[in-house]
């Protein structure tokens, strides 16, 4: 059971390099239960770096990652999905040559006496967890690889909410899709907030940002320089902090609860 008293995602003082190049300097952020909180900042601000040190795929160089209170000692992406995290990647990694049912069950395959894939149970998961988002694609026996890429981007957020974990990671969930699809995400991401669930978007769509995000942290050239409550900050200064424009808070982002 989440604690709402513990954040479920917390990174402090986080720093990477590759070679000579310092992509994180110093990275502190928090996100909590019952909350949609995004993570903004120009191209090269670290955002993705950011992620693939949460999610298992790069080690930080310095600081300490906490999903739901655990320090992420052993560091990979199964461990990390044990603690409790569901991640939408840019590139999605869905598989194409799979139908929409199957790609949802990925890594969590139904069988019968553990042995036999039960691909009716699969069908019927798919055609419901779709039904619960309200999300049209097509019969489920539908390759992935004849989807629309905004289709795609659904099917790979669907995927996260069936995995039904406290914690869920999108990175540019909005990127390939219209209006009213981008509109159907922030529906699903306020859905998962009022049952209880952190969401930790990146996003370049400050519209976007300002629709759905509670709180909202910029990165700026390796380094968390802000973090504000969208109620309480315009789009101004969050492009300011964004640019440089508005000097970065110059202390660490603190841990405590701050109210959605």
């Amino acid at each position: 059971m989440t604690d709402q008293h513990t954040p479920a995602l917390q990174l402090s003082g986080i720093a990477k390099s590759f070679g000579s190049v310092r992509a994180l300097e110093h990275v502190d952020f928090s996100a909590w239960p019952g909350e949609i909180h995004a993570i903004v900042g120009d191209n090269g601000a670290g955002k993705s770096t950011m992620l693939k040190i949460v999610t298992g795929i790069h080690d930080a160089d310095a600081g300490e990652v906490r999903v739901n209170g655990s320090v992420e000692s052993s560091h990979n992406a199964k461990t990390v999905q044990d603690l409790g995290v569901a991640v939408v990647y840019q590139d999605l990694a869905l598989v194409e040559c799979l139908d929409i049912a199957q790609n949802l069950s990925l890594g969590n395959l139904p069988r019968r006496w553990g042995i036999i894939l039960d691909r009716q149970r699969m069908a019927r998961d798919a055609a419901k967890v779709l039904s619960d988002l309200k999300v049209r694609v097509g019969d489920v026996h539908t390759p992935v690889g004849l989807l629309s890429g905004g289709q795609r981007q659904i099917i790979a957020i669907a995927r996260a909410v069936r995995m039904d974990k406290p914690l869920i990671l999108l990175d540019e969930p909005t990127a390939a899709l219209g209006v009213q699809e981008s509109a159907r995400v922030g529906t699903i991401m306020r859905e998962l907030r009022a049952a209880g669930k952190a969401v930790v978007c990146i996003s370049h769509d400050l519209e976007f940002v300002f629709a759905h995000a509670d709180r909202i942290t910029v990165l700026r050239l390796g380094n968390s320089v802000g973090t504000r409550r969208t109620a309480d900050t315009t789009r101004d200064e969050i492009v300011g902090l964004i640019t440089g424009a508005f000097p970065a808070d110059g202390r660490p982002a603190r841990a405590q609860k701050e109210a959605p």
